[in-house]
């Protein structure tokens, strides 16, 4: 069967990062037939799924969805979005969905929206852990069930079934809770025919926009060109093209395996694959293959509150306490600990020290390294917020007026950039849950439609 190319639009790598509108008219002016986007990514920690907030700008999300719609709709082209609202959980659909209703009120747009939710009902994760239906991934503990009751808020990563629920609906326009982020870009295109492999390869690539090229950018746009046999990767702007080398480093991003993807359904396979330069700063990829497994699986992920974040940033120049800081820190929190005992104050202390081993911590390999100022970050979580308060204010104050071994200078130890030297940040969380379910009906994937 001879398929005729199929043209898809990545105008940024998260909703609300922003693109030039030069390149994305430019891709518009290509006439797509898909314009998806990632709207969301568990990077930035489980603050976002556990307060059911967005880390992206509510400003940046509604000029960059203007641009999207308004072209998607005017133009007929299908717009799918995944994980709206940067979690994809229940409020996260609904805040980006209400951004909807305004730009479609406001522009006077007439469509059908298909919104998808990714909420799971705890009582189905219990069904499932006690069938036996939940796997751990490696390195990840066994899911309990006081694990699931604590859970704030649980989502399952969609696979393309959901998406393509929608599109069968003649929705213009899908909105989708957590969503395999490949999935928005190859849910389509495989509906038509096309190899799951290529289709889902190149949305691995897509869902992070320009960031595959060089130079790389989360924030301008990419085309995608599907064919029977290949996909080829273009850039929109002149500064930036697509090499052999940056597409097959990209290809090896966020993957334990550099030659497998495991994901609803199956799993990409890479071993085979090849990445040639063609003309105009383009890459031409071949050879993905899409392997179904035996059984489907979703990612599930759960965040629960562990209480409150108070922190303390302050700068340190002194040579001698930068070379004795390990030491000095573990007497510090000893202290704090057994003022904390007595007091049965119930908190957690920790240092990150920045400019020795802040973003790598146990694993930075150059531990003997004494850096010439160092950036040091307390951080208490306390079970209520005047606790974590309480003890962040207890340890900044010991730590500045420390009489560490050697110590010349009395004046203090700290250098403080800000006043107040403390900061509350409030509500804590962590994942809860990051564990595979067995998945056999895909309509707990809850579907409405929505006509404007």
């Amino acid at each position: 069967m001879s398929l005729p190319e199929f043209r898809i639009l990545s105008p940024t790598a998260i909703l609300g990062y922003g693109f030039p509108e030069a390149s994305f008219c430019k891709g518009i002016e290509r006439q797509p037939h898909l314009i998806g986007v990632d709207a969301g990514s568990t990077d930035p920690g489980p603050y976002y799924l556990g307060s059911g907030k967005s880390f992206t700008d509510r400003v940046a999300v509604k000029r960059d969805l203007r641009y999207i719609l308004k072209a998607g709709i005017r133009n007929s082209i299908p717009v799918i979005i995944g994980t709206a609202g940067g979690a994809g959980a229940a409020p996260h659909l609904q805040w980006c969905r209400e951004i909807v209703d305004e730009i479609a009120a406001e522009e006077q747009l007439s469509f059908t929206l298909g919104l998808i939710s990714a909420d799971i009902d705890k009582g189905i994760v219990h069904s499932a852990l006690e069938n036996g239906s939940v796997q751990s991934p490696k390195y990840v503990p066994e899911l309990t069930r006081s694990d699931i009751d604590a859970s704030v808020h649980i989502v399952a990563q969609m696979g393309n079934e959901p998406l393509m629920q929608a599109l069968e609906k003649n929705c213009d326009v899908i909105l989708a809770g957590r969503c395999y982020d490949p999935a928005v870009f190859a849910a389509l295109p495989i509906q038509k025919g096309y190899d799951p492999g290529l289709a889902t390869h190149l949305g691995k690539i897509l869902e992070c926009a320009a960031i595959a090229a060089t130079p790389g950018s989360g924030a301008d746009c990419v085309l995608g060109i599907l064919k029977k046999d290949s996909f080829i990767l273009e850039a929109l702007s002149k500064q930036r093209k697509f090499t052999a080398a940056s597409t097959a480093a990209h290809t090896l991003y966020e993957k334990s395996d550099p030659c497998h993807l495991p994901g609803p359904g199956g799993e990409l396979n890479l071993e085979d694959c090849t990445f040639t330069e063609v003309a105009d700063r383009k890459v031409e990829v071949r050879g993905s293959r899409f392997e179904p497994a035996d059984t489907y699986y979703v990612k599930l992920e759960g965040a629960r509150p562990i209480g409150f974040r108070s922190i303390s940033i302050a700068g340190v120049r002194d040579p001698i306490m930068i070379a004795a800081i390990d030491s000095i820190l573990d007497e510090v929190k000893s202290d704090a600990d057994a003022i904390l005992k007595t007091e049965k104050i119930d908190a957690q202390v920790g240092f990150h020290v920045y400019g020795k081993n802040g973003v790598m911590g146990k694993m930075e390999p150059g531990r003997d390294f004494i850096p010439q100022e160092l950036a040091l970050i307390t951080e208490v979580i306390g079970k209520t917020e005047q606790d974590a308060e309480t003890v962040c204010s207890l340890v900044r104050s010991t730590l500045l007026h420390y009489g560490y071994k050697g110590r010349i200078a009395t004046a203090g130890n700290l250098a403080f950039p800000f006043s107040p030297s403390d900061m509350r940040m409030g509500e804590a969380f962590e994942f809860s849950i990051y564990h595979l379910m067995e998945l056999d009906d895909q309509n707990i994937f809850k579907f409405e439609i929505i006509t404007y």
